[in-house]
């Protein structure tokens, strides 16, 4: 399969289809996440299992693998995207994805060590259809818990034996140091009425697209791949990371409840700069003033607010705008990928991943 490079600007759902040449069937994908959990689940497990009683008990709750009383839970964990991508990462540039189990361990304990924290900054109240973990077990648990998965994942792979896990650990640290930061911008935003769209993609890069593109950066070490190989990974993986985002802020407004666990319009509710709503307020246009004049009351807006939100969002070009700049993103994505990858082959599980990532429905 040869990697198609769409033009910049090439928009609409079709061009995410044709920079993967024709998509992939989402079940198939869909398959590849749950192969990718099957592997690396016992390694996470096992790091998890270390940790004191109360801590791999918050954990393994925030996990879905418990309930709040320690039995075992059917909700199940997340889709897995990120360690899928490090196993798909390996194999497009010739390497073994079993090999790279560790480094999909670690890069899922971040990014669910975030995920506790979000949550708690947040004030989230769900997360997977049931009630977050600092709703359970208290804030101070919950941090304390996120703490200790971010301590776990380093230590995975500082006891790896790989040869590219020290490059891993470094490059994960870093990755962790943007995250944060990412996070800290985001919460800034809030209080500030002057946000530049620059600015929110650039947080946007830190808080998203940071950890995707270190999770194909991984992949890439762990097959052995260079310096530079590694950078046009971690460069492919950070633009998916900015088409994801772009789509779930999009979730965050008009998402379906029954699909994402949060109630309508939980951004617009949370007074959110998401990049949509962003866009929309630096607009000149008279729905971005309806819709800043809704963000500067002091209190919650009601149901009929928060429609009323989310039409001048769109009314303003906030949501046009915001797909086709994923569109953009993915197209970008597919030109480091084809940089990268010497046989075009070996990328087919990595496309179906992105595209997977890229073409969620709200």
């Amino acid at each position: 399969m040869a990697i198609t490079v769409p033009e910049r600007g090439q928009h609409g759902e079709n061009a995410t289809v044709a920079a993967v040449d024709g998509g992939r069937d989402t079940a198939e994908a869909m398959a590849l996440l749950g192969r990718a959990r099957t592997v690396v689940d016992p390694a996470l497990r096992a790091a998890v299992d270390t940790l004191p009683d109360s801590m791999r008990l918050i954990s393994g709750y925030h996990l879905g693998w418990l309930e709040a009383d320690g039995a075992p839970s059917a909700v199940g964990a997340g889709k897995s995207i990120r360690p899928a991508m490090v196993l798909a990462a390996t194999t497009a540039v010739g390497g073994r994805p079993q090999d790279a189990v560790r480094a999909a361990a670690a890069v899922e304990l971040v990014h669910n060590f975030t995920l506790l924290h979000d949550d708690v900054i947040d004030r989230d109240h769900t997360r997977r259809h049931r009630p977050t973990a600092w709703r359970v077990f208290g804030t101070t648990g919950a941090i304390l818990a996120g703490d200790a998965m971010h301590s776990l994942a380093l230590r995975v792979l500082a006891e790896d034996p790989h040869p590219a896990a020290a490059a891993a650990v470094r490059r994960l640290a870093d990755c962790v140091v943007e995250l944060c930061a990412g996070q800290q911008a985001d919460c800034s935003f809030e209080q500030r009425t002057d946000v530049t769209l620059a600015e929110c993609l650039t947080m946007a890069e830190g808080k998203t697209g940071a950890l995707l593109g270190c999770a194909c950066a991984l992949g890439a070490l762990y097959a052995g791949a260079d310096a530079e190989t590694a950078d046009a990974m971690d460069a492919f993986g950070r633009e998916i990371g900015l088409a994801f985002q772009l789509i779930d802020d999009l979730i965050g407004i008009w998402g379906d409840p029954a699909v994402t666990g949060k109630p309508v319009g939980a951004d617009l509710a949370a007074r959110k700069k998401s990049l949509p709503v962003v866009h929309a307020l630096s607009s000149g246009t008279p729905a971005g003033a309806e819709l800043a004049a809704l963000y500067a009351t002091g209190r919650p807006l009601s149901p009929t607010e928060l429609a009323a939100a989310a039409d001048a969002v769109d009314r303003a070009g906030g949501r046009g705008w915001a797909q086709t700049e994923s569109c953009d993103r993915m197209a970008a994505a597919i030109a480091h990928l084809a940089a990268a990858v010497p046989d075009p082959s070996g990328a087919d599980d990595l496309l179906a991943l992105a595209e997977l990532v890229t073409r969620r429905t709200y």
